[in-house]
């Protein structure tokens, strides 16, 4: 899972930086508000932490045009304006939560897979596809009920593609959401395919009923086998 952090105070943003990365999430950052408009409209992300107030710009007015793109994006608004008007006017725009500052990061952790499971699995806790089911809450992976030993990637991977299943999904955006958006500076995808294999290999040994496809040229689609 992916977040964008828009925040200016530098102090704040690596609080909530490090306390995400300790969650397992990869996390991208913006200090600014042209910086974050670069940034969503680029790369991809699950969850967006925007800051209204920012040095130039207004956050509520990244988040219009995000709605005016027909971006859909799981937002929630962290800002020390604790206004019913913002939260009134965040929430019609398209914004998912508002978080008054100062929170307790735990608050914070809490939002975020409130937001991520009522949006992508109806409030389900754990996400099931064929045989597998992935338990976000643990990290925990497990195939017609035993357990399934992944390494950090290959859990990361998976969560991703079952997410989005039946999709094609290009090599480069599945290496941005697992690795980063500065992983679009690589020069081969060799870290990918490696991870991919290991993968594979081991939802095969373990009898899972989905499989992940390699379309050539493009990237990769998982499926549930027939």
């Amino acid at each position: 899972m992916k977040i964008l952090v828009i925040e200016d105070n530098a102090d704040l943003r690596e609080v909530i930086v490090r306390s995400l990365e300790k969650e397992r999430y990869v996390v991208e950052t913006a200090p600014d508000y042209s910086t974050a408009r670069t940034k969503v409209f680029i790369y991809e992300y699950d969850c967006i932490l925007l800051d209204i107030m920012l040095p130039d710009g207004n956050g509520l007015s990244l988040l219009r045009e995000l709605s005016e793109r027909g971006r859909r994006n799981n937002v929630i608004i962290i800002s020390a304006k604790d206004s019913i008007e913002d939260k009134v006017t965040g929430l019609d725009l398209g914004a998912d939560d508002y978080l008054a500052k100062p929170f307790h990061l735990a608050e914070l952790h809490a939002r975020i897979k409130s937001v991520l499971r009522r949006n992508a699995h109806n409030g389900e806790r754990n996400i099931k596809l064929g045989n597998v089911t992935i338990h976000p809450d643990t990290f925990k992976v497990d195939v017609d009920g035993r357990d399934l030993e992944l390494g950090r990637k290959e859990y990361d991977i998976l969560h991703y593609l079952v997410n989005r299943a039946n999709r094609l999904i290009e090599k480069q955006t599945l290496a941005e959401a697992v690795w980063g958006d500065s992983i679009d500076q690589a020069d081969n995808f060799d870290f990918i395919y490696a991870q991919m294999k290991n993968l594979r290999k081991r939802l095969k040994a373990a009898g899972a009923t989905i499989e992940i496809k390699t379309v050539y040229g493009f990237g990769y689609k998982l499926v549930v086998s027939s």
